[in-house]
């Protein structure tokens, strides 16, 4: 069963990262193919397919934009794409010929490269866009990861790899982001839970002995530990007011 589960969970992710590769698009074929060693059911993967729309993943054909973003995120992106618009554009020979010098290390050329592939950046957010991560946070990410990729181009063969090299490294920088605003959230929110978990406690217990408690009393009355009471004392900047603590424990 454990091990099911763990190439369900595998599947799931290599059908989101190929997607993401196909501009957040997948067919209905493609999943199928899949899940099929797992013996999914209609059901089954109806239930895969809610999971991809809810991120973002359109099933047959890519969601449009303004299907998921926010009213502010639309209005970012205007201002920010008609910066982008006065961008001097080249053609695909002048730009071969740019990220070659790039490729070679010429540091005014990989400038301009960067100044190229900023539109990239754009269609590579707006695939990562939705996830609880503010789609000018997605933009800012990918482009570090861009002007940090044009210096590193020397280890490619082909001018034509440039292309692939830098919009993975553009995904890879933004999934990362967006990892990490999920874990530090989770953090946040378990961080909450303590203290309203132990504010509940203090209170209950307060109010039966009609003053504030210590730490100590708290502890063998409630089944927590001193520690987690003084943790969860902290976390609120000591503002449980139904426990007396020094603010130097």
């Amino acid at each position: 069963m454990v091990e099911k589960e763990i190439l369900f969970a595998k599947t799931l992710e290599s059908v989101r990262q190929l997607a993401r590769k196909q501009g957040n698009c997948i067919s209905t074929e493609q999943v199928e193919e899949a899940f099929a060693p797992l013996g999914f059911t209609e059901e089954q993967l109806k239930m895969v397919y809610d999971y991809l729309e809810k991120n973002h993943i359109g099933i047959g054909e890519p969601l449009e934009a303004e299907e998921y973003l926010t009213r502010e995120e639309k209005d970012y992106l205007d201002i920010y794409l008609e910066q982008l618009r006065d961008l001097e554009q080249v053609s695909e020979g002048e730009k071969e010929a740019i990220t070659l010098s790039a490729m070679a290390g010429d540091p005014a050329a990989q400038s301009r490269l960067i100044e190229l592939y900023l539109p990239d950046v754009v269609e590579v957010a707006k695939l990562y866009a939705g996830q609880g991560v503010f789609l000018e946070d997605l933009i800012g990410e990918g482009n570090v990861a861009l002007a940090l990729g044009v210096t590193m181009l020397g280890c490619l063969e082909h001018a034509a790899e440039a292309q692939g090299m830098l919009g993975k490294m553009m995904m890879d920088a933004m999934e990362e982001h967006i990892a990490e605003t999920v874990s530090n959230s989770k953090i946040g929110q378990r961080a909450v839970n303590k203290v309203n978990k132990v504010m509940e406690k203090a209170k209950e217990l307060s109010e039966e002995m009609r003053r504030k408690v210590t730490p100590q009393e708290l502890a063998e009355e409630s089944g927590l530990s001193v520690s987690e009471i003084m943790d969860a004392v902290r976390i609120s900047g000591y503002h449980i007011e139904y426990i007396e603590v020094a603010r130097d424990v």
